[in-house]
């Protein structure tokens, strides 16, 4: 009887010390930006990511969610997204991913559904480029994932959040 007991709690113990170490990859995965080391150690071109442009629906935040992403153009793509939920708009973001010493930044800013800004005037929120993969773009604080042509997964660490960040899943229209 003592070695059934002895070995249930060596498993519960083999079991416990696996989830506490496998956790965390999972976690890191989604929150690699914390790794400052790697911002702006990247080097890439807009072309690089020119798979994001067009027109994506989904949701995300209890809403629904939309983004538009132009073509690459003059070493920039830019982009709007706005979020609604119970037929009225939230927030607006305007959007830009431009090539900045041979690497990539995404720069936004966010509106209320009135027009009026949340960031100062000459301020934004910047998002370095800290990986790219050719299904995902790893921007410190924010993922963009290529499921498929017509699908899409954008994953944001926002303050309020937690560690693993905010999904938004897409689709091509």
């Amino acid at each position: 009887m003592k070695s059934y007991i002895l070995s249930v709690l060596i498993l519960i113990n083999f079991l416990i010390i696996c989830s506490a170490t496998s956790q965390p990859s999972i976690i890191k995965e989604k929150t690699i930006a914390n790794d400052k080391e790697l911002v702006g150690a990247v080097v890439a071109k807009i072309e690089d990511v020119a798979w994001i442009k067009g027109n994506w629906k989904g949701e995300g935040l209890g809403g629904n969610a939309e983004e538009i992403w132009s073509e690459p153009a003059g070493g920039a793509m830019m982009g709007m997204f706005r979020l609604t939920s119970d037929g009225k708009t939230s927030f607006y973001e305007l959007m830009v991913i431009r090539e900045v010493n041979n690497s990539l930044i995404l720069q936004l800013k966010h509106f209320h559904h009135d027009m009026k800004g949340w960031e100062e005037k000459d301020q934004t929120v910047d998002f370095p480029l800290i990986k790219i993969e050719e299904k995902k773009i790893w921007f410190d604080g924010l993922i963009f994932e290529h499921i498929n042509e017509n699908q899409m997964i954008v994953n944001v660490i926002i303050e309020d959040s937690q560690p693993e960040g905010v999904d938004f899943v897409y689709y091509r229209q």
